[in-house]
């Protein structure tokens, strides 16, 4: 269960192109771990945490920390970074060292910001890395299910019902507890509680308040606990600014913050004309699905994770450019 076989074929596959492979996730969603299961099959390798004390202090005093490396044998080593876009230059940094030491190491950066788009200041990384999205578990990867991603696409419509039983009870586990580890694997829903409650204000009032400068912590934690009930149909961001008594601009910037942290995703209308598909409203998502209260609100949004965590991962592997959609047929019924 905690092996994450999907995400390491994806590391295989990104680590054999590039000397410099992105991980982007939501926060507590395994990246650490997953970073360690990584580094454990590399002779030489560095750890580097962004968020520990002493790890910053050791990089302000020598950014090219990983040189005096104590090699145990010829192998090329791995450095991690981890959650390195808190620091200010960071693109710059990535962009010098990979420049500089892409022939002699390997190196692997995770983070929970969107690290494709955090700060658009700073020299281009364009060209100079892969990106890979580790996202909390799915019934999908919890049974095994289309490990052979190449295998699904070519016949998506394969339908396997073997052990139909052990399948509903992960369904109802991801459902109380949601897919993050911690919760899930406690196996408690006073865990779990406990966890919800911390989590998106801690997020909000750290990660986002410190990296992004938003003044309004209070309006931006109210917006997040008015999206539960919206989750189903299109969400109208004038609706949400009336709600809350702020412009318009201000609550699509925090929906855009949402999404950048991995607090929530969207989709989009499926239309041909990219002009209609920027104006129509959009369906949004949480990544802690037991927050919905509604059963069916959090049945859509449990197969809308399934779904992202399909095409977000085709997309990464680069078996083709994924993107997920949904339409209203005659009957007005939602279709993704």
């Amino acid at each position: 269960m905690e092996s994450r076989k999907i995400y390491l074929k994806i590391w295989q596959s990104l680590s054999v192109g590039k000397h410099m492979v992105f991980l982007a996730g939501p926060r507590q969603a395994g990246k650490t771990t997953l970073t360690q299961i990584i580094s454990r099959s590399f002779t030489n390798h560095l750890y580097l945490n962004w968020d520990i004390a002493e790890h910053r202090s050791s990089f302000i005093e020598n950014p090219i920390f990983f040189e005096a490396i104590e090699r145990k044998d010829a192998s090329t080593p791995l450095i991690v970074f981890d959650e390195i876009h808190k620091y200010k230059d960071w693109k710059n940094y990535l962009k010098g060292i990979c420049d500089q030491f892409h022939k002699d190491f390997l190196f692997l950066v995770s983070g929970s910001g969107r690290l494709d788009l955090y700060q658009k200041g700073g020299d281009s990384l364009a060209g100079r890395y892969f990106l890979f999205h580790l996202w909390p578990f799915t019934i999908s990867e919890l049974a095994e299910r289309n490990q052979e991603m190449e295998s699904f696409l070519k016949n998506p419509l394969q339908i396997a019902m073997e052990n139909a039983a052990g399948l509903k009870d992960i369904w109802d586990r991801l459902s109380e507890l949601s897919g993050f580890p911690e919760p899930f694997i406690s196996g408690k829903k006073t865990h779990y509680r406990r966890w919800s409650n911390t989590y998106s204000q801690q997020l909000i009032r750290e990660d986002i308040r410190d990296l992004t400068g938003v003044k309004s912590v209070g309006g931006m934690e109210l917006l997040y606990l008015l999206l539960p009930s919206k989750t189903g149909s299109p969400v109208s961001i004038t609706s949400l600014a009336g709600d809350l008594k702020v412009a318009y601009n201000t609550v699509y910037n925090w929906l855009s913050v949402f999404e950048r942290y991995f607090l929530i995703f969207s989709i989009s209308p499926w239309t041909q004309k990219i002009a209609r598909a920027i104006q129509k409203e959009r369906k949004v998502y949480l990544w802690d699905t037991p927050r919905i209260n509604d059963p069916g609100a959090r049945f859509e949004n449990m197969v809308a994770l399934e779904l992202w965590r399909a095409v977000t991962g085709w997309s990464d592997m680069g078996l083709g450019t994924f993107s997920l959609h949904f339409l209203k047929n005659k009957e007005q019924q939602w279709i993704f």
